[in-house]
Order: structure tokens, then C-alpha cells, then sequence
């Protein structure tokens, strides 16, 4: 039972669940993510051959039947069945045991800026072809981005404050300072991230028209942020979850804290006008680091947004020299996206996954596909290889495409 507002409540991150297309759980992930390792390929998703979008970061080797039961499976989307996987794995990682006494405190808050895509173009086809009587029940609920949150608290019985956010890629950022915020009103522990699964017809042809989208023809040239041949981001699918608990909670239970949440802070500036992304970027950082209480110097790496379009990249650059200095202050600046594809509201999120893993591991990784490449931008991007650093804060960073900007600061498990 929740028992009133924390002030000083800490929000412990104590588990990583990730399902993406360089790994399926933490430690795959992380292995391939310091490799700098790239899983775009061209997209083979049944019905889309032939159309614009050619490449894309799908997940290989995840079956929903080895996480999702039969009777889950039928009413719900891909995109459930990657949270509900990823929620599998970050609960495994943090030892959490199952709901009972506490399960009114624990909640869980899922973004998702696509909903279930695929489950709704199949029933809109069976409408058309065989009329409304072929259409199935749970078209009602499969296709809504609440989908996945109502699944997780139903399979593991939690009772506490639950949500979701309908957003663009700054979703899964959001999703993790509204647990916080849930952890200083005095729930114990939040489950919180984001899910996508873009890839059906349907989904595609209502992406053509994102801005920033990329439309090259080989995976071994897409999605190159800050360089010259920047042409665009690749879409993705992917599951996170990451399990945020109260610290005295967790120090309770005798869990391991990865890292803690420090600060967050959000603007919005407009869909598509990158210009003017650089100062709501640079007002977004600054409201962070004030959330956190923590000065421009002590961030010790960045993990950009890099949408991958050259006037995108050119905002991000300023922005970060606005608030660090000339060359974003020499501040190491990466981010895993070219490797696992842009994946809407999961993007920052696996983002956040790895800023977690590099305060923890007291190494960089570097951005996948840009070895060897000159930067375009003056900032000390992390290219060839990881890099040995011990930062106490990772700042990561969210641009969506509909106007939402994204700053949250993460700490190290040990900072004061």
C-alpha cells in the first residue's frame, strides 16, 4: 500500500529488460552495443516489398510463444509481446519477486507512438474481404497503445498506479521520469519503457512521410548520424522495460541499483522544424541537469538523439555547444541507434539501457557504422572503438518527430 509522498525518494533503476535487433536481454545486447555492431537489413516484412522503405532494424529471433501464452497471444499485437517479453527479462534481472502483499505498489507506464499495427491491418483486411462478422474481439483492445501496460499488470498481478504514453520517440524517456515521479508519490516500484513494432504494409506507408525518414537501398549506408552521408534514420522494432524502484526499497530487499534516475525535463518545439529543435533541445538539458542538481561539467557522456538528418544533426551539435560549450564542452557523445534502427518510442529507451550499462561498466561504446567516417559536426562523437571513461552522469536525449524533446539524467549507482 502506498504510503504517502517521498520527497527524497530515489529512483533506483535495478533491472534492463531489452529485446532488440543487436540482442535479445542485457548482457547480448550490451556485447553488441560495445562491438558497435549493426543489425539493419533490408525490411522483409510480408507485404512490404516493393515499397519506399527499404531498410530497416528488425528482431530476429524472438518468439512470441516462448513469452507470451496461447491465450495472450491471439488478443494482442507484436508490440505487446515484445513489452511482455522485455518485462520478463528486466524482472529477472532484478530478482523482483512476485506480486503479493505489495502489488498496489507496483505500477507499471509503457509508451508506445505506434499501438498494435499489425493486429489492426489484419482485421481491417478481414472486414473488407469477408465482412464485419470476420472481424475478431479483441480488435477492440489490440490495437490501442494501452495495450501493453494492461497486459504487464494483469500477467503479474500489480494493482499500483499504471499509465501510457501515446508519444513519439521521447516516449520511452517520459516513461521513465513518470515512474519517478510515481516513486515520489509513494509507490515502491514501477516497471517502465516502451515497445514498437512498425513493420506490417500498413504501418510502413504511414511512415513514408515522417520527417527525417531514410529511404536508401543498403543497410551498409543507412542511418549514418553526424556525416556527410547522413540521408536519414531507419525505423525499428524493439521491447524495454526497465524495473525503477523507491532506493530505500530496494536497499530493503538487498537489490543491486544499476544506476539512479537524476533529472528530467521536456519541451516541444514544433513536428519536423529542426532549427527550432536547438532550443528547445538546449532548454530541455538545462531543466534536466537543474532537476538533478547537477552542473553542465558533470555530465560525462551524451547520448544523442541523432536522427540522422543533416539539418537534425546540425540543431542537436549547436544545442549541446549552447549548454557545454564550443564542441558540446569535448563531452563523449554516442548513441546505439545506427545499430539497432530508430524504434519510435523505444529508441531512446534502449538508449537509456546502454547510458545505464556505460555508468556502470565505466566505458563509452561507440556510434555502430561510423568507424572511420568523418564527423560533420563539431563534437567528440565516440566512433571507431568503445572508450575507456568513468562518468557519474550519462545525459540522453530525445527529438520526436511530432515536436516532443526529451533531456533525462542518469547517475551512477554510488553518486551522492
Amino acid at each position: 500500500m502506498r504510503t504517502g509522498a517521498r520527497a527524497g525518494a530515489r529512483a533506483a533503476v535495478t533491472g534492463l529488460g531489452v529485446i532488440a535487433a543487436t540482442g535479445i536481454g542485457v548482457d547480448a545486447f550490451w556485447k553488441g552495443t560495445l562491438a558497435g555492431a549493426r543489425a539493419l537489413d533490408l525490411v522483409d516484412a510480408a507485404g512490404c516489398a516493393g515499397l519506399p522503405l527499404r531498410v530497416g532494424g528488425a528482431v530476429r529471433g524472438f518468439e512470441a510463444a516462448d513469452a507470451v501464452p496461447g491465450h495472450v497471444r491471439v488478443q494482442t499485437d507484436r508490440f505487446t509481446h515484445l513489452a511482455l517479453g522485455a518485462a520478463d527479462l528486466a524482472l529477472a534481472d532484478a530478482a523482483l519477486p512476485a506480486a503479493g502483499p505489495e502489488a498496489y505498489d507496483t505500477g507499471v507506464v509503457i509508451a508506445a507512438g505506434l499501438g498494435g499495427v499489425e493486429f489492426g491491418q489484419r482485421e481491417i483486411e478481414r472486414l473488407w474481404s469477408r465482412g464485419p462478422r470476420a472481424v475478431g474481439p479483441y480488435q477492440s483492445i489490440a490495437w490501442f497503445y494501452a495495450a501493453s501496460t494492461g497486459q504487464l499488470s494483469i500477467r503479474h498481478g500489480y494493482r499500483g498506479p499504471c499509465g501510457v504514453l501515446a508519444q513519439d520517440e521521447a516516449g520511452g524517456l517520459d516513461a521513465l521520469a513518470h515512474a519517478a515521479r510515481q516513486l515520489r508519490r509513494g509507490t515502491r516500484t514501477m516497471l517502465a519503457g516502451a515497445a514498437e513494432a512498425p513493420f506490417c504494409r500498413f504501418s510502413v506507408v504511414c511512415q513514408l512521410d515522417a520527417p527525417g525518414l531514410g529511404l536508401g537501398t543498403d543497410p551498409d549506408r543507412a542511418y549514418l548520424p553526424f556525416t556527410a552521408g547522413a540521408d536519414g534514420f531507419a525505423p525499428a522494432e524493439a521491447g524495454v522495460v526497465l524495473v525503477v524502484e523507491e532506493g530505500s526499497a530496494a536497499e530493503e530487499r538487498g537489490a543491486v541499483v544499476r544506476a539512479l534516475v537524476g533529472g528530467h525535463a521536456s519541451t516541444f518545439t514544433g513536428g519536423g522544424d529542426w532549427a527550432a529543435s536547438r532550443e528547445g533541445l538546449g532548454r530541455a538539458i538545462r531543466g534536466a541537469l537543474r532537476s538533478a542538481r547537477l552542473p553542465p561539467e558533470a555530465v560525462g557522456v551524451v547520448f544523442a538523439d541523432a536522427l540522422g538528418s543533416p539539418a537534425a544533426d546540425r540543431a542537436e551539435a549547436l544545442a549541446l555547444a549552447d549548454v557545454f560549450g564550443p564542441g558540446g564542452g569535448g563531452i563523449p557523445v554516442t548513441t546505439v541507434k545506427p545499430g539497432t534502427g530508430r524504434a519510435y518510442c523505444a529508441a531512446a529507451a534502449l538508449d537509456a539501457v546502454a547510458a545505464v550499462l556505460a555508468l556502470e561498466h565505466g566505458v563509452v561504446p561507440p556510434v555502430p557504422g561510423l568507424g572511420g567516417t568523418r564527423i560533420c559536426h563539431d563534437l567528440d562523437v565516440v566512433t571507431d572503438v568503445a572508450r575507456a571513461v568513468a562518468p557519474r552522469a550519462a545525459l540522453v536525449l530525445a527529438r520526436g518527430l511530432a515536436g516532443s524533446t526529451t533531456a533525462l539524467v542518469l547517475l551512477r549507482a554510488d553518486a551522492a
